[in-house]
């Protein structure tokens, strides 16, 4: 949790206690669902919550703006970004049911009122989003044909609408079909060794 508070230090007092619930509430489902492997349980704030937050480091949220989390598998990135943007609206899908089950115990846990949380595939979703966000679930190819029609037309944001993405390692020959993409270090946010190769992809989409 220190770690959380080191790069948000102007946390309020509920999202100080929502973040420091989330270390027991996944050690406990995770014994009853696997959502995050055996070994990455133990360093769960560092290789989940702040690496889920490194989206904010790049673009806040504003309120009332609309998120998709494709492919949230335990609720990540979307249940950190939920308790950083309270009055942000966060649906968070994905294809496998028992791990929807965690999120859905999670967030009533936390006491967030601001997520909505479906067993869905990503292309079944029938909503317009300020931006996309996802955790490496598939290759950029794949997963910009999942995000058709459902980027918002206005602009309310310093970047353009669209997806941001949390992705490792060299990206160049996956990244080649969006001339557009700006890639951003999550090493100039955060000092910890674990980032080294991690970055948020930000692909502007236009509503089509």
């Amino acid at each position: 949790m220190k770690i959380i508070l080191k790069y948000f230090p102007n946390l309020t007092e509920i999202q100080i206690e929502q973040f420091g619930k989330l270390e027991a509430l996944y050690k406990f489902w995770n014994e009853q669902i696997n959502v995050i492997s055996r070994k990455d349980i133990d360093e769960i704030y560092t290789h989940h919550v702040l690496h889920s937050l490194g989206i904010a480091k790049v673009q806040g949220f504003l309120p009332n703006s609309k998120v998709l989390d494709i492919g949230t598998g335990g609720g990540f990135p979307g249940i950190p970004l939920a308790i950083l943007f309270p009055e942000t609206e966060f649906y968070l899908v994905d294809s496998i049911g028992k791990k929807i089950k965690v999120v859905n115990e999670v967030v009533a846990d936390l006491g967030l009122t601001n997520v909505k949380a479906e067993h869905k595939r990503a292309e079944l979703v029938n909503e317009e989003f300020d931006f996309i966000v996802s955790r490496a679930v598939t290759n950029m190819d794949d997963f910009v044909k999942w995000t058709k029609g459902k980027i918002a037309k206005k602009q309310r944001h310093e970047l353009k609408n669209g997806i941001l993405y949390l992705k490792g390692g060299d990206l160049t020959e996956e990244l080649q079909n969006f001339p557009k993409a700006t890639q951003y270090n999550l090493t100039d946010f955060f000092d910890d060794a674990f980032f080294e190769t991690k970055k948020v992809v930000h692909i502007p989409l236009k509503k089509r």
